[in-house]
């Protein structure tokens, strides 16, 4: 297999090279991270220009059609820029689900509108008592006229506070303590009567939220997906974005290389460059080994987060995150560690790298929790 990048998704990566090189340094990020939005609107309509954020749609909804290797491409430059703006929540995640599981009529009004930067979506799909898992719901969504009224409370919903609606899993009949079957979800706009959101931000400087929902009514135009279907039409959703998130961490832990390989260039110790020892450069040449292992593991989740078979892509994408959050691990603590005390204050990168590293590995479960859906897929197949 040709895993080499076409002509047109280099010309992307350069162009989002040369934004995050010109407009997005270091210190303009920190600005952004402490901005009362947390990201910049103007970067944002910058992606809609590049057709950033029409890229995974399709092209009779304004989109480019783009597949699981265009948006790896895309996610690796999000994690090599450290970029605040809502990309992953808004277009992969949210977006790839109105994309693949709501009505016509829905995806004709929200696509276009998330490609020309009009519109930003989060997703409230996990509760405090289910951790990382979305069958562990209590959310309800009762019949209610021509609609529902929805009562619940989602926690760390990413990028919730700057979001226009929310995407919500609710069950549509009480918790019975089976195995769930009547997971419906629905599309809540911000201001509905009913909604609140407790905000606050993240340690790797974006922003989530605990959304409340108190008797929300929506009419039954807002059903994304009815009992029966809305579960593997999330799952598969989630799935894709933990892929996203695979290449995201790819390209932090590029930078983290290269960061570390020019400090040892230039540190000096007893006279000459540390890079000189050669205790270090055994763990620079172990750290360069963990990126190119994350980028293949990258790339095989890409493949496969598009994949109808539902094993497969969960085996696929469990096994390449539990793999990625251990050598991101690697990566960041041996960058720290290299970087001495520097390697640890809120002035340098790095600091901030690792951090969003640790985000990464605890977003849509960790390592642990990945290890154990790729071993329950193997016992499947």
């Amino acid at each position: 297999m040709d895993f080499r990048y076409t002509e047109e998704q280099e010309a992307l990566r350069d162009t989002l090279q040369r934004f995050i090189a010109r407009d997005y340094g270091f210190e303009r990020r920190r600005e952004l991270a402490r901005s009362p939005l947390g990201f910049s609107e103007h970067a944002w309509q910058t992606y809609a220009e590049l057709g950033l954020l029409a890229l995974p749609f399709p092209k009779d909804l304004g989109g480019l059609e783009g597949d699981g290797v265009d948006v790896m491409l895309v996610m690796e430059q999000v994690g090599r820029g450290l970029l605040l703006e809502p990309y992953w929540s808004t277009v992969v995640l949210c977006g790839g689900l109105i994309r693949d599981g709501a009505p016509a009529a829905m995806r004709a009004a929200i696509l276009p509108e998330i490609a020309a930067g009009r519109l930003k979506l989060a997703l409230g799909a996990y509760e405090p008592q289910g951790r990382y898992d979305l069958h562990r719901i209590s959310s309800i969504a009762a019949r209610a006229g021509s609609g529902f009224r929805i009562s619940g409370r989602k926690s760390v919903a990413l990028d919730a506070p700057s979001a226009d609606h929310f995407v919500v899993s609710a069950r549509t009949q009480p918790d019975t303590g089976e195995p769930l079957r009547d997971l419906a979800l629905f599309l809540v706009p911000r201001g509905t009567l009913g909604v609140s959101l407790l905000a606050y931000p993240t340690q790797s400087g974006g922003r989530a939220a605990d959304i409340a929902l108190a008797d929300v009514y929506v009419e039954e135009s807002a059903l994304i997906a009815p009992a029966g279907i809305a579960l593997s039409i999330l799952e598969r959703a989630v799935d894709r974005a933990a892929a996203a998130l695979c290449a995201e961490a790819v390209g932090i832990a590029g930078m983290l290389n290269q960061a570390t390989l020019q400090y040892l260039k230039t540190r000096r110790q007893f006279g000459t460059p540390i890079g000189a020892f050669q205790a270090l450069q055994h763990r620079m040449a172990e750290m360069y080994i963990a990126e190119e292992q994350m980028r293949s593991m990258a790339i095989a989740a890409a493949v496969q987060s598009g994949s109808d078979d539902a094993v497969e892509r969960r085996r696929t994408v469990a096994g390449a995150k539990a793999y990625i959050g251990e050598a991101a691990r690697f990566v960041g603590q041996q960058a720290i560690q290299m970087h001495g005390a520097m390697g640890m204050v809120e002035d340098s990168i790095v600091s901030h790298y690792f951090k969003r590293l640790t985000m990464i590995d605890m977003t849509l479960g960790d390592a642990d929790f990945q290890l154990g859906r790729f071993s329950r897929s193997m016992a499947i197949a």
